[in-house]
C-alpha cells in the first residue's frame, strides 16, 4: 500500500473532549484487510474500549463515527455512516446507520473514523475543516431542534454546504433512544447514539471537506460501476423503489397479513391503504432524493396539501418504520397526522420505532384496563387518538409526567409501571420494528439474535418473500427459505444475509442496492475490491470480513452479560397464533428454539451459550476474543451457569 490510499483515506481522527485535545492515526493495511470500514472499523474500536462497567452515558463511553472505502467515490450504491458506542437504551452493542452527504464529506476532509472520548465542560461542536479541526462552543445552539441545530452551525459557519450530524433536545434531555440526524431528516435512529453524543456535551459534528477520493484502478472500476448501474435500473423493484420508497412496504405486508396492527394484535389493517405509499406519493410527494451518488432516488419530499390536516407541514420521508409506526401500529390512517409524528420525531431527534412502540405499547394497556387516567396525565389513550399520540411524542422529548416513564424504552417502562412486561415487544431492550414475525419466520428469528436487539438490518433475510425455491434450493439446499411462514432453513437464510448486511454497513452503502437488489455477488466482490482499493482479497477474505463483525459483536455482548436465553422473543409470537383476520398469515406461531439450533451451527457458536466458539474466533484470527471468551466460560461454570 506504501504511503497512498486508494478508497480511504488513511487516517483516523480521535477528539478528548475532556482534554480539549485533537490527534491523528495512520489507518494500517491490517485494519483494512480485517475490518474493511464503516461498521467494521467501530465494532473493532468499540470491543476494544468498552466492557460490563462501562457507564453509556459517561466519558469513557466512546462516540464513534465511521464510514468505508466506498464513500466518496461516486459509486451508484450510495453513501451511509455508522455511529457507535455502548448503547444507553439497552447497555449492549450500540450501533446505527444512516444515508446522505456526510458519510462522503468526512473522506473529503480526510478521514475514515472519528473516535469521540471525554466529555465537554459545557456544550460544544466538532469542527472538521480538512486538517483543521476545532472544538467550538455550542452554548446557543443547545437545546435547539435539529433543523434548527443545523442552520445555526452553518450560519456560525458561513457556509451553507457544511455537512453535520447532530442531536437534538431529547438526547439532551436523557431520552435513551436519542437519535443522531444528518441532512435534517437521516436518521441513525436505533440504540441511542444521539443520546451518548448529548453525553458528552457534544451537539453535533460539522465537517467541511475539499478533498477527494483515489480509486486504484479507475477504469476497472466505472466499469464495475456501470455494470452495477444498469443491474439497480433492470432491476424488477427499481420503479416501485424510486417512486415510493419504503413505504411501497405498507400494502404487500398487509394483504399477506403481517403488517403491524394495534401493537401487534393482528397482521392486518382494513384501512392500510389510506396511510400507503402509493397515498403518499399521490397526494403529498413533490419531488425525489438521493444520498450521495446514489442511482436509486428512493427518498422523497413531501408537502400536506392545503384540503389535509397540517396543510403546509413539508419534509423528507417518511420511511415505511415511522409510516407504519405512527400508522397501523398504533391504528391511525390518517396520513397527514403520520408525517405531522414524523417531522416531529425527527426534529426532536428520537427513534421513530422506540417512540412509536412505547405509545402502542400504553393504548394497549389502557385497552386491557391496566393504566389509570391518573398514571397516564389524564391523556385519553383509545386507539389512534393522534392529539394524544402528538402529546406523548412531546412529552416524552421533555421527560414530563407520563413521557418520563416512557422516554427509558418499553422495557423500563414497564419495570416502572410495575405492570405490561409481557406485553413489551422488545427483545434485549430494543423495540421490535413494524414487520409481524409470526408472518416472517426469518425476521423472527433476526428479531431474537440480531446483536444490537430486535432488528433487522443486522441480517434483512428478504429473501424468504420471494418464493424462488428453485434459488433457494440452489444456494441452501433446500426449498424452504424462500418461503417466509416457513421455518425450514431459516438459520442458514440469516447466517448468509448477515454477512452480506455486515459487509454493507463495512462499504457503508445502501441496503437496498446491495442486499435486497443484490447488485454484486460475492465472486465479484474481490475484484471490485482490487479496482477500489489496490488491496488483494479472495472471496474467502471477503466473506471472513462479514463473519468477524458478526462474531466480535456477538462476542462484546456475551461480555456484556448476552447468553442464549437472551436470543428470544416475546411470548405473543411463541404462544399466540395471529388472528383469522390476518389474511394468509393467519394462525402463525414462532417455532423458535429449532430455528436458533440451526443458526448457532450455522455461524460455529455455542448453541448452550450463544457464545463463539474457540475454533471459530481462531479461524477468524481473533485470538484475543478467543481470549477473553474462555474467561467467560470459566467464570460462567465457576457460577453455575
Amino acid at each position: 500500500m506504501g504511503d497512498r490510499f486508494y478508497g480511504y483515506a488513511g487516517q483516523i481522527l480521535h477528539v478528548d473532549l475532556t482534554r480539549g485535545e485533537v490527534t491523528k492515526e495512520r489507518l494500517s493495511e491490517e485494519m483494512i484487510k480485517d475490518w474493511l470500514g464503516g461498521r467494521g472499523f467501530n465494532m473493532r474500536a468499540l470491543y476494544d474500549r468498552v466492557d460490563k462497567e462501562t457507564d453509556p452515558k459517561g466519558p469513557d463511553n466512546p462516540f464513534i463515527f465511521g464510514v468505508g472505502p466506498v464513500n466518496g467515490t461516486n459509486s451508484c450504491l450510495g453513501s451511509r455512516f455508522n455511529v457507535s458506542a455502548k448503547s444507553p437504551h439497552t447497555g449492549i452493542v450500540g450501533d446505527s446507520n444512516a444515508g446522505g452527504h456526510i458519510g462522503s464529506e468526512l473522506k473529503y476532509a480526510g478521514y475514515d473514523q472519528v473516535i469521540v472520548t471525554g466529555r465537554a465542560e459545557s456544550p460544544v461542536y466538532v469542527f472538521i475543516d480538512d486538517d483543521e479541526v476545532s472544538i467550538r462552543d455550542a452554548r446557543d445552539i443547545w437545546g435547539k431542534d435539529v433543523w434548527e441545530t443545523h442552520e445555526m452551525i452553518r450560519a456560525d459557519l458561513g457556509d451553507s454546504s457544511v455537512q453535520i450530524a447532530a442531536c437534538g433536545p431529547a438526547a439532551e434531555n436523557g431520552v435513551t433512544f436519542g437519535a443522531v440526524f444528518a441532512n435534517l431528516v437521516r436518521a441513525a435512529g436505533r440504540t441511542g447514539m444521539g443520546t451518548v453524543m448529548a453525553s458528552k456535551n457534544m451537539k453535533a459534528l460539522a465537517i467541511r471537506g475539499t478533498g477527494s477520493v483515489d480509486v486504484y484502478d479507475d477504469k476497472r472500476f466505472r466499469e464495475w460501476d456501470t455494470i452495477m448501474r444498469q443491474r439497480v435500473l433492470d432491476h424488477p423493484d427499481y420503479e416501485s423503489r424510486a417512486w415510493l420508497g419504503t413505504p411501497r412496504n405498507v400494502n404487500p405486508l398487509n394483504e399477506g397479513g403481517y403488517l403491524v396492527t394495534k401493537h401487534f394484535q393482528s397482521g392486518y389493517f382494513p384501512e392500510a391503504h389510506k396511510m400507503s405509499g402509493e397515498e403518499l406519493a399521490k397526494h403529498f410527494n413533490v419531488k425525489p432524493k438521493a444520498c450521495h451518488a446514489c442511482t436509486l432516488h428512493c427518498s422523497r419530499w413531501h408537502v400536506v396539501p392545503s384540503d389535509r390536516d397540517y396543510a403546509g407541514l413539508q419534509g423528507e420521508g417518511p420511511e415505511y418504520e415511522a409510516m407504519a409506526g405512527f400508522g397501523s401500529r398504533i391504528y391511525n390512517s390518517n396520513l397527514a397526522a403520520i408525517l405531522k409524528c414524523n417531522d416531529m420525531v425527527n426534529r426532536l431527534g428520537m427513534d421513530a420505532i422506540t417512540t412509536s412502540e412505547v405509545i402502542s405499547w400504553l393504548m394497549e394497556l389502557h385497552e386491557l384496563g391496566m393504566v389509570t387516567p391518573e398514571e397516564v396525565d389524564g391523556l385519553d389513550m383509545s386507539w389512534g387518538n393522534m392529539e394524544t399520540t402528538i402529546t406523548l411524542i412531546d412529552k416524552i422529548s421533555r421527560r414530563e409526567g407520563i413521557g418520563d416513564v416512557l422516554a427509558d424504552g418499553v422495557r423500563a417502562a414497564a419495570k416502572r409501571l410495575g405492570k405490561g412486561a409481557d406485553l413489551a415487544m422488545e427483545v434485549k431492550g430494543l423495540e421490535i420494528i413494524q414487520a409481524e414475525p409470526r408472518g416472517m419466520k426469518g425476521y423472527a428469528l433476526t428479531f431474537a439474535t440480531a446483536t444490537r436487539g430486535a432488528d433487522h438490518l443486522r441480517y434483512e433475510p428478504f429473501f424468504e418473500m420471494s418464493e424462488d425455491t428453485e434459488l433457494a434450493t440452489k444456494r441452501y439446499g433446500l426449498p424452504e427459505p424462500a418461503k417466509r411462514l416457513e421455518e425450514k432453513g431459516k438459520g442458514l437464510l440469516v447466517d448468509d444475509f448477515g454477512d452480506w448486511c455486515a459487509l454493507s454497513d463495512a462499504f457503508n452503502v445502501c441496503k437496498n442496492t446491495m442486499v435486497c437488489m443484490e447488485v454484486l455477488e460475492i465472486h465479484e466482490i474481490p475484484d471490485f475490491l482490487h479496482a477500489l482499493t489496490g488491496i488483494t482479497w479472495t472471496e474467502e477474505e471477503v466473506r471472513n470480513v462479514g463473519r468477524r463483525m458478526i462474531t466480535l459483536e456477538y462476542a462484546l455482548n456475551n461480555k456484556m452479560g448476552m447468553r442464549r436465553r437472551h436470543d428470544t422473543l416475546p411470548k405473543r409470537f411463541l404462544e399466540e397464533p395471529l388472528p383469522e383476520d390476518s389474511r394468509e398469515s393467519a394462525g402463525s406461531v414462532v417455532d423458535l428454539e429449532p430455528m436458533l439450533s440451526d443458526f448457532y451451527q450455522a455461524r460455529g457458536f455455542d448453541p448452550e451459550t450463544a457464545m463463539p466458539l474457540e475454533s471459530t474466533c481462531l479461524k477468524l484470527g481473533l485470538e484475543d476474543v478467543a481470549r477473553d471468551l474462555a474467561e467467560l466460560r470459566e467464570k460462567d461454570e465457576a457460577e453455575g451457569e
